[in-house]
Order: structure tokens, then C-alpha cells, then sequence
């Protein structure tokens, strides 16, 4: 078991190295985050600043991470080899999974560390339930985690990064983050209501709200994402291929 942890722990070092070394995917889960945290918490595009702009820059944070990020990533190591190569070392498949989940943790982590700091200095102040936002932040890491592995291990690297971004994008301007699905047409705001995206950004909102109204809009954003990371997961196990 020690050597077992030693050796995905080794291979989450190297797949940190990667990520950080990876301009791309620090403009993903860094840059971005960083310039719409400036963007929304000064503007009144966004009611409430940025006490409103936070919880939905974090639901941003987590999906170039946990998504985009880690679909990208592995879309390329699948078609350059990389991933039949590391089969062919004393890693097991655990250990692989293992070490980029905590790569890819961590660099999320950073991430939202960052985007915190920044609305902290602008005029942020924490309130709200935090063992019940960190709950919600983990739940939409493994949702979005889930999603973006079956992405990369179903298609081409290029369609992946085509996807991944397009999906990025959509999910930002129409996925309930940016706008909430409260502000839409009665029918077209409970469908987009029910999409991980606005599932976890309204989730965040309510769990970091200090005087929290709607505790039935919390447990329905827990089980919206506890559904979409459960189907995502077991399509991942079904259907992604490691060539």
C-alpha cells in the first residue's frame, strides 16, 4: 500500500509540473479568473459586486480546472502515447488517476486561493457556511472531473480541445453563471437551472451568503451536481479509452 501511494504521489508531482509548465492551461485556471474577478466586482454588471462576483468566478475557477483543463491535458496524452507509455511503468491505472486528480486538485486550489485573495483585496468579505460551500466546491470538482475524462477518452485531441473550450464559453455566458437562470424566460431558467454550471454557482452563492434565504435552491443545487458527477462518472468507466 506504502509503495502503491508512493508511487501515484510521485506521478502527482510530475503531473503538477506539467500543469504549471502548460501557458494554456495557466490562462484556463489563472489568468482568466484573475481578470473576471476584476471585471465583475467592479462593474454593476453583475447586482451585488463583488459579494455576488466571488461565487461566480469560483464556479469558473473549478470548471477551467476540473474540465476544460483536465480534458485538454488528457485529450493530447492520449494521442501523443503518453498515457500507453506510462501503462507500460509500475504505475497502475489507480496510481495515473490518482496523481492527475491531485494535480489537477491542487492546481484548482491555487486557483481559487487566488481568485479569494483578490476578492478579499477589493472588498470581500467570507461569510456564510464554509464547510458547506468547501462540500459544494468538491462536489462540482468531481462533477466537472468526471465529464471532462469522458470527453478526452472519447474523442480526437483536437475535437477535445474544440469541445472543451466551446463548452467553457457556453457555460460561462449561457450556464447560468454569469446570468442567473432567475434573470430568464420562466422555461428557459429551469432548464439552464438544472445544468451543473448554474448548480454550482447558485450552490456557492447560498452556502457564502451570510444571511442565507433559500435553503431548498442548496439541497437542489447538491443534488443536481451529485446526479451529473454520478452519470459522468460512469461514463467515464464505460467509455474512455487509454489510446
Amino acid at each position: 500500500m506504502s509503495t502503491s501511494w508512493a508511487r501515484a504521489r510521485a506521478h502527482t508531482g510530475w503531473e503538477l509540473r506539467l500543469l504549471l509548465r502548460n501557458g494554456e492551461q495557466l490562462l484556463l485556471v489563472f489568468i482568466i479568473p484573475i481578470v473576471l474577478v476584476l471585471a465583475l466586482g467592479r462593474t454593476t454588471f453583475v447586482p451585488g459586486g463583488v459579494d455576488a462576483a466571488i461565487p461566480k468566478v469560483l464556479t469558473i475557477s473549478i470548471l477551467a480546472g476540473c474540465f476544460t483543463s483536465l480534458a485538454i491535458a488528457t485529450g493530447f496524452e492520449r494521442r501523443s502515447g503518453a498515457l500507453r507509455f506510462l501503462a507500460t511503468t509500475p504505475l497502475t491505472r489507480a496510481n495515473l488517476l490518482t496523481g492527475k486528480a491531485f494535480a489537477t486538485a491542487i492546481v484548482t486550489l491555487l486557483s481559487v486561493l487566488v481568485v479569494s485573495l483578490l476578492g478579499i483585496a477589493l472588498g470581500w468579505r467570507p461569510a456564510g457556511t464554509w464547510p458547506v460551500a468547501i462540500g459544494i466546491a468538491f462536489l462540482g470538482c468531481l462533477t466537472f472531473a468526471a465529464w471532462g475524462l469522458f470527453l478526452a477518452g472519447t474523442l480526437r485531441a483536437e475535437a477535445v480541445l474544440a469541445v472543451a473550450n466551446g463548452v467553457f464559453l457556453a457555460l460561462i455566458l449561457f450556464g447560468g453563471i454569469i446570468i442567473d437562470p432567475t434573470q430568464l424566460p420562466d422555461t428557459l431558467g429551469t432548464v439552464i437551472a438544472f445544468l451543473p454550471s448554474a448548480a454550482l454557482a447558485q450552490g456557492l452563492t447560498q452556502a457564502l451568503d451570510p444571511n442565507p434565504t433559500d435553503a431548498a435552491q442548496l439541497l437542489k443545487s447538491v443534488l443536481v451536481l451529485t446526479t451529473w458527477a454520478v452519470t459522468g462518472a460512469l461514463l467515464a468507466r464505460r467509455f474512455f479509452r487509454w489510446e
